[in-house]
């Protein structure tokens, strides 16, 4: 009923690979899957086992993939609304609802199942859950529900390095909590830089976001609140003994550059800065993780 209708006389289109591949989020997950890879580098003082390397992380990514074709799914009238999401392949009718949860739901049980076989089953709860709050409490409720949606859902986006790190420990520590609380941090900035970029979309699709429920100005002072607390956060894995010096200096000279794109974005925008802005946040989490895994192994040519 959300998919788009065939008349008799025009042939629906036939899915091809891409289609399902597209519906994983790939982009997503490769980056949820690296943060994983890091919680279990970090986990270990010396080199992770193959078993909980190989297994964890595609256990791991198959459920984000299940997650993600779920969301696909509850979306479809939110993202035919949408010019940036209209050609997904369920809005487009490329693929059909029944095959998509069909679809999703092999991936879910194939992640958890080979999570609880060759890991241990306290990653397997754990990734259920989180594949639970982002695939139903963030996408069924919470994004229509509240302009604070990606501020709580953010914690099912969260998870990944927590996952990791039980991969290998079969435990969760104040460490890896760390971790978890880095992402969470970092998630209302990053996403709510792509909100101000297209917030016409999501008042087409009447979703309170939150620059849609209080407007862009409003929105970009937030922006700014939670990115000096993502720098402030970001100094714990120092201040605790988890990193070292140079973890500290990647973290301060990354800091530094969201600072600079967020300030940008409230006091001199231009018509792609927040769309900039949206990018550079993943680089930086991308670039702040491999720091961590860095200074994590190789050892600093100065004392702390």
């Amino acid at each position: 009923m959300l998919t788009k209708d065939y008349s008799d006389t025009d042939a629906a289109p036939v899915p091809t690979w891409r289609d399902y591949y597209a519906l994983t989020k790939p982009g997503v997950v490769q980056l949820l899957v690296f943060t994983a890879i890091v919680g279990m580098f970090l986990a270990t003082p010396g080199m992770v086992p193959w078993d909980a390397l190989v297994f964890g992380s595609l256990g791991i990514a198959l459920a984000s993939a299940s997650a993600a074709a779920i969301n696909h799914v509850l979306d479809q009238r939110i993202d035919a609304a949408m010019a940036r999401t209209r050609m997904r392949p369920l809005p487009s009718g490329r693929i059909g609802e029944r095959d998509a949860l069909t679809f999703a739901l092999g991936l879910g049980l194939a992640g958890l199942a080979i999570l609880v076989l060759f890991v241990n089953t306290l990653t397997a709860a754990l990734t259920f859950l989180s594949l639970i709050g982002y695939a139903v409490i963030y996408t069924a409720y919470l994004k229509r529900a509240t302009p604070q949606n990606i501020v709580i859902g953010g914690a099912a986006g969260a998870a990944p390095p927590v996952l990791g790190w039980a991969a290998v420990t079969n435990e969760v520590s104040g460490y890896a909590l760390l971790l978890f609380l880095i992402i969470f941090t970092w998630t209302p900035p990053h996403f709510w830089a792509l909100a101000i970029a297209r917030r016409r979309d999501y008042e087409r699709a009447e979703i309170p976001m939150f620059p849609v429920a209080y407007g862009e100005e409003m929105t970009k002072s937030f922006v700014i609140y939670y990115t000096i607390l993502l720098v402030v956060v970001t100094l714990l894995p120092y201040l605790t003994g988890m990193s070292g010096m140079l973890y500290l200096l990647g973290a301060l000279a990354l800091g530094a550059g969201f600072l600079g794109y967020v300030l940008k974005l409230k006091l001199a925008p231009s018509q792609d800065t927040a769309l900039k802005t949206f990018t550079y946040s993943i680089t930086y989490l991308m670039a702040l993780f491999s720091f961590l895994l860095v200074d994590h192994y190789i050892p600093l040519f100065w004392p702390e």
